[in-house]
């Protein structure tokens, strides 16, 4: 029986198909919407979440701020040294500073920035190396004039399908050699570009380039397997104590949790992705609507099929079935068609706003059938009406 009225309903709605593209064009447009936003907020997620990585994992970032005082009191390597030596469960800790620079080789020439810093910031930062090898102990310590280049800087002056590795290339008014090549990292805090960047031992950087001792910030990597609050607490406190401020003053630099980060934006985005998936289902309900107007038009236009069906012995329950299978039927096709245009729509807004596409198959799985319970839900009054319909009435219906 169900078979039948399947076909029942296919028929009926080729026999209408203008009118059945109309009708569930709120059920498709309600699915594709909710496809393509559930979609986009997933890759928006992961995209952030991939930004916040690049600064590393279980990691904290402490920079110094602007005081009441206007001014800014720098960290230095004993700094540095002080919380690697000092704090339980600290991993690595390792500075940063960097300088823009113009980078030359072979006449070519790319503005970009010199960082600084050591193996170990590169190992707290995930930083890998695609090509060529990291810095030794002695260039660390010297200072030598070696370099590791992100791909961007490596793709603007050197020739194509060329290892740059072993080359001597100038960085501002500093001639230095070219050890290895970093892989790529994209955007990374504060929006600059992690790949545009030229990375050299940090005593370089800090002699050749900045003329002082200072830091940028430092970065702290800890054991996941401490408290990350007992670990903040003992950072901010021996800061404090080596910066010499009392206990009613504010701190003079702050600290990041990158884990902290990653879970508030993940939940952040979430909920946005949510509340927007949410609002466009409202055009899911109107287009329920519309299916439940238009099968009530087609009870009525096919009052006289009723009563023939209930004169030569269909029962009302087999009548109900069919036009509920009718409504059903609509609407999983209206869903079907929904998610192929979500699914095209997600791919290219996905590249248009530079955001990983990830295919998510709960959401296109729930919206099939949710698109299918509307059927029955704004679906069942108008079969039920049809199933009640008096033989003799209908059949004297014109």
């Amino acid at each position: 029986m169900l078979g039948t009225s399947i076909l029942l309903a296919l028929r009926e709605i080729r026999r209408h198909i203008l009118r059945s593209i109309l009708t569930t064009l709120g059920i498709i447009i309600g699915v594709a919407a909710v496809v393509t936003m559930v979609t986009l907020g997933n890759g928006v997620t992961a995209s952030v979440q991939e930004e916040i990585s690049s600064l590393g994992a279980s990691n904290f970032i402490i920079f110094p701020v602007r005081t009441t005082r206007g001014t800014i009191r720098p960290f230095d390597d004993a700094d540095v040294r002080a919380v690697g030596q000092q704090i339980a469960g600290v991993q690595v800790a390792a500075g940063s500073v960097s300088a823009n620079a113009t980078a030359f080789y072979n006449g070519q020439d790319w503005d970009t920035k010199a960082e600084g810093g050591t193996n170990a910031l590169l190992d707290a930062q995930s930083i890998k190396i695609k090509e060529g090898r990291p810095f030794t102990g002695e260039e660390e310590e010297a200072g030598k004039n070696v370099c590791l280049l992100g791909f961007k800087v490596r793709d603007a002056i050197f020739p194509p399908s060329t290892s740059p590795v072993g080359a001597r290339m100038r960085l501002g008014d500093v001639a230095c050699q070219v050890i290895g090549v970093l892989e790529e990292r994209g955007q990374g805090g504060g929006g600059a570009d992690d790949d545009d960047v030229v990375f050299m031992p940090l005593k370089t950087v800090q002699r050749r380039f900045r003329g002082n001792e200072n830091l940028d910030y430092f970065v702290v990597k800890y054991d996941p397997a401490y408290a990350a609050v007992t670990v903040q607490e003992s950072l901010v406190s021996l800061l404090r104590e080596r910066r010499l401020l009392q206990g009613d003053e504010p701190n003079d630099f702050n600290v990041i949790d990158t884990a902290q980060i990653n879970q508030a934006l993940g939940a952040a985005t979430g909920a946005l992705t949510a509340m927007v998936a949410v609002i466009a289902s409202i055009s899911l309900l109107v287009g329920g609507i519309g299916i439940m107007n238009i099968m009530l038009v087609s009870v009525t236009e096919r009052t006289r099929e009723i009563g023939i069906r209930l004169a030569i012995g269909a029962l009302a329950r087999e009548v109900r079935l069919q036009f509920l299978t009718e409504a059903v039927v609509l609407c999983a096709l209206g869903g079907l068609v929904g998610i192929a245009l979500g699914f095209v729509a997600s791919i290219g807004l996905a590249s248009l706003i530079d955001v990983p596409y990830i295919f998510d198959p709960v959401i296109n799985i729930v919206s099939f059938l949710f698109s299918a319970v509307m059927g029955i839900v704004f679906g069942y009054y108008p079969a039920s009406r049809a199933s009640k319909l008096d033989p003799i009435d209908a059949l004297r219906h014109e």
